[in-house]
């Protein structure tokens, strides 16, 4: 065999420009499939990547019994960098304050921390000049738990004139923000999935001289109400305002020693 014509007949067949373009078509192709093939097995690939057992409360510690471990592709991992994939990230740590990991769900950072949580205060932004009003509520007046922390909601208010007998009802104040809910024990009542906690107490922030007109419809003993409304008037942001002037100057007139 004449290894020279062979190399001439290749040297040959390499410089003809069609057959140099079908060959870089081919080689072309064959790494764009190399490398299609490549992804799909990075992204069909498998790993384990813990999950809860049973559904794990705010603050509770997390042990290696409230988690096992499932299959998810590695695919998910890259479109959730939060997520935690070891379980070195979550036992011996603990859910943070306003955050319930559901039962099967997986682990993402934002609801672990390192240490124990202690409540972060929910008037911590409270505006200059704003007070905390503390409602007793239960949980027929909250509307079998229907009002929730952020909704904007009205207070009414009920009063039985002693002089002339008559019930003096009405709208005393309007838009005013749900702070927090929390029940007879003082935990969240909204911090938990797995059981219905009834409210005891229902937190409003408010200016000052609206916190002085609650606190003086209390002392009178008018019973006060909170009265949801519609979704579109409870998400929307508002500033708490006296609605009736009515029933405003009618506690204050009952009320004037109060704080003295």
């Amino acid at each position: 065999m004449n290894t020279g014509n062979i190399k001439a007949n290749i040297t040959k067949v390499l410089k003809n420009k069609n057959t140099f373009t079908i060959l870089i078509i081919f080689v072309g192709i064959i790494g764009i499939y190399a490398l299609y093939n490549w992804r799909v097995s990075e992204a069909t690939k498998l790993v384990s990547v813990p999950y809860a057992k049973k559904e794990i409360n705010s603050r509770t510690k997390v042990t290696t019994d409230m988690i096992a471990y499932m299959q998810v592709p590695k695919s998910l991992l890259a479109n959730s960098k939060n997520l935690i994939q070891s379980s070195n990230g979550v036992v011996n740590k603990y859910i943070n304050y306003g955050y319930t990991i559901p039962q099967y769900s997986m682990f993402y950072k934002e609801a672990i921390l390192e240490n124990a949580a202690n409540p972060e205060s929910e008037f911590k932004d409270l505006p200059d000049k704003y007070t905390v009003f503390n409602l007793e509520v239960d949980f027929d007046n909250t509307y079998g738990n229907s009002i929730y922390p952020g909704n904007y909601i009205d207070l009414y208010v009920k009063i039985k004139d002693k002089d002339s007998d008559k019930i003096i009802f009405g709208r005393l104040i309007k838009g005013i923000k749900v702070s927090s809910l929390y029940d007879s024990e003082g935990n969240p009542v909204f911090e938990t999935t797995s059981d219905t906690r009834k409210p005891k107490y229902m937190f409003f922030g408010v200016p000052e001289d609206l916190y002085l007109l609650l606190m003086k419809t209390q002392k009178i003993g008018a019973t006060i109400m909170p009265i949801p409304r519609n979704a579109s008037y409870s998400q929307e942001e508002r500033t708490p305002e006296i609605d009736s002037v009515y029933i405003q100057n009618y506690v204050l007139a009952k009320a004037v020693n109060f704080g003295d």
